[in-house]
């Protein structure tokens, strides 16, 4: 039984995370010969407060390009 944890930022469409577990789903179910419906996908978003990368914020740099458009 697949379990598989996707950790991304805040952002992605409803529609967007369907197509994103289907084709997880699909590839997990092919290459482990796990039936479908065995494989199950856990999608965890956070915030831009919370996620920093090179010592930013994720929030602090959209912000920087949002105000330079």
């Amino acid at each position: 039984m697949p379990i598989i944890t996707i950790e991304m930022l805040e952002g992605r469409t409803l529609e967007q995370k369907r197509e994103l577990a289907e084709a997880i789903t699909r590839e997990v179910s092919r290459i482990t010969n796990a039936p479908p419906e065995a494989v199950s996908i856990i999608i965890r978003e956070m915030p831009t407060t919370n996620f920093s990368k090179a010592g930013r914020l994720r929030y602090d740099v959209d912000e920087e390009n949002t105000n330079k458009g």
